[in-house]
């Protein structure tokens, strides 16, 4: 049923952004010089993955904060988890929107934009991702678009497995007389391979244009982006290993964004169409089309945002602001549910003020407000409180904050269209789910050292989880569950001249109550890791030639399905050689999994074996 608050909902929404964007444009100065992205630290050693070319997901496989479940491949598909949460509650953002798929948060991270036309990746949780995320109850995975610069690069790989892949990248920028400059990007890339385990072969294609116009304080993109993803891995989505499945996946992006910046702030705008078409086969031995149980679907996306900052006397002013309408266009299995099409409505407003300022010290207090609306679901208003003290001292500082945030969203189709029973088991009754965290952060920079510590506990309610009964494992169906998160990650980084460390440990428990539904096992909420470890390091042997190593060791919590132990060491192992002068010709050997650990990320879903590959990149 629509809400019939939604349209003033819509229009409150509306209005106080292009306030503020007015307000920002008064205080525009002449003397406004457009502020370089910043780059975010690198967390994980190796860029490039063994089995493919790098996409976006591939410097997330490592992260200290970020749990990569993948289905073979992390580049064929992966599910990107945060501080405990669920695949669909993480949202990638690029600009000042999230991108989101309609259908399931397993396409979440199907980005086809290559990682070379992004900033590194900045993890966003707790107010930040309040403020800054769209449908995204934990975590919010945000990329920019920096400066285009006259440069490429061409590459050539081969590996184990009959695996091949390419990539070639062209960027020119043209200057004109006013100072601005028109930058162009072009990038192209290819894979295929029969991959490490029977019918784990895949076919991947990508191909960008970005358009970039920059001028004193202001910076717009254009990017236009295509991928066609087939891949197939054995018990991918079932568990079952017997089933050889496969996933062919083309998706559209047109995505634009402007920003501008002010002696008192800065804004951002950003727009963009989405289109996925899926084709998902649990027995590729049977050639099913446009029938139930063929699981075709196609969907669209359309959505703009604002994001901002704005100085006023004391107070500093940051809000965002989100709108989008999707649908699924046909499907032949998505068809129980009460509607094919939905609007959504975000705004956040969180002003923040020094109470404290005096000796290198500083106290800030944050406060806001986050509303949701849908035209398809009840609405939500959700409070943002923080404190936070930071000190400067010679060669580094010290901060700690104290927050709450609440978060809400809402569940895809393939949860609320898909037939009551069967493997994919979904339910329409399903609606908005709500988060509530409360977290201390603690971050001590030093020289070369920097250290992290985040502590929180998190209250979800009515989280959708796909849940089965032991004795049943083949009957799944989608139920809300309420689970209490506890977690502790600690990571600490240090710099030499010639090697970076970066160590992490994770603890993770959880409780949760299914209520009234007859389950006794969890296939996504209770299949985490309660302890992990990770330890990424980079180590230049010669001046021309370094050894990149990315470890993780968890232990994993109990489940009836999963096959293979619960303990396993993960290892990625690269080494590189580039000619002394950062261009010219690269060389580069990659090895992940390098013990052939058999664990299996998702129960019963065989693990990729090892994989070796060999490429040759020229950089000019």
């Amino acid at each position: 049923m629509r809400q019939p608050g939604l349209s003033i909902s819509l229009l409150c929404i509306g209005l106080l952004p292009l306030r503020l964007l007015a307000q920002a444009d008064e205080a525009t100065t002449q003397d406004a010089t457009l502020t370089e992205i910043t780059v975010h630290e690198r967390r994980v050693a190796n860029e490039h993955p063994a089995g493919t070319f790098a996409t976006p997901v591939t410097m997330l496989r490592f992260d200290p904060d970020i749990e990569l479940q993948s289905r073979g491949i992390a580049e064929g598909q992966a599910d990107i988890t945060v501080h405990g949460g669920l695949f669909e509650n993480t949202g990638l953002k690029v600009g000042a929107v999230t991108l989101t798929d309609p259908q399931t948060g397993h396409y979440a991270a199907e980005l086809p934009i290559d990682p070379a036309l992004l900033s590194s990746p900045e993890v966003l949780t707790g107010i930040d991702n309040s403020l800054q995320g769209f449908n995204s109850n934990v975590a919010t995975i945000m990329y920019a678009m920096p400066r285009v610069h006259s440069n490429g690069s061409a590459m050539l790989g081969a590996g184990s497995d009959n695996l091949s892949f390419q990539s070639l990248r062209y960027a020119t920028v043209g200057k004109h007389g006013d100072g601005a400059s028109l930058g162009l990007q072009l990038s192209a890339a290819m894979s295929e391979g029969d991959g490490s385990v029977p019918d784990g072969d895949h076919d991947f294609e990508r191909y960008n244009v970005q358009m970039q116009y920059v001028g004193g304080n202001s910076q717009g993109d254009l990017i236009i982006a295509y991928q066609d993803k087939f891949y197939g891995w054995p018990g991918a989505y079932t568990g079952f290993a017997t089933l050889p499945e496969t996933d062919h996946t083309k998706t559209r992006l047109v995505l634009g964004n402007y920003r501008r910046e002010s002696g008192h702030g800065w804004w951002q705008a950003s727009a963009f169409y989405r289109g996925l078409e899926d084709d998902y086969d649990f027995d590729r031995r049977t050639q099913e089309s446009g029938i139930p149980g063929s699981f075709e679907h196609e969907t669209r996306v359309y959505g703009a945002g604002f994001h901002g900052q704005l100085e006023r006397d004391s107070w500093v002013w940051n809000y965002a602001l989100q709108l989008t309408s999707d649908e699924l266009l046909r499907s032949t299995d998505l068809t129980n549910g009460a509607f094919e099409s939905r609007s959504y409505a975000t705004l956040r407003i969180v002003p923040s003020i020094d109470l404290v300022k005096r000796n290198n010290s500083l106290l800030t207090l944050r406060a806001g407000v986050a509303m949701d609306a849908s035209s398809r679901d009840n609405n939500e208003i959700l409070p943002l409180l923080g404190l936070s003290h930071r000190r400067e001292f010679d060669g580094g500082s010290r901060s700690i904050s104290l927050e709450y945030a609440g978060t809400s969203q809402l569940p895809g189709y393939t949860v609320l269209n898909s037939r009551p029973t069967g493997l994919f088991g979904g339910n329409p009754n399903l609606g908005r789910e709500r988060a509530d965290e409360v977290a201390l952060l603690f971050t001590w920079i030093a020289e070369s050292w920097r250290t992290e510590l985040t502590a929180f506990y998190r209250r979800d309610d009515d989280l959708v989880d796909w849940t089965f009964a032991s004795d049943a494992p083949f009957a799944r169906q989608a139920n809300a569950v309420d689970v209490d998160v506890a977690g502790t990650i600690i990571s600490v980084a240090r710099s030499w001249s010639s090697l970076d460390l970066v160590a992490a440990y994770t603890y993770l428990d959880k409780d949760a109550d299914y209520g009234a539904a007859t389950v006794d096992a969890s296939f996504y909420a209770l299949n985490f890791a309660r302890h992990r470890v990770t330890l990424a390091l980079r180590y230049d042997i010669a001046e021309s030639l370094q050894l990149r190593l990315d470890n993780e060791y968890r232990q994993q919590e109990d489940n009836a399905v999963r096959a293979s132990s619960d303990n396993a060491l993960l290892v990625s192992a690269a080494l590189a050689w580039q000619s002394s002068s950062k261009r010219g010709l690269g060389v580069l050997v990659s090895v992940d999994n390098l013990a052939d650990d058999d664990y299996q990320q998702f129960p019963g879903t065989p693990a990729a074996g090892r994989q070796v590959s060999l490429s040759v990149r020229y950089d000019w």
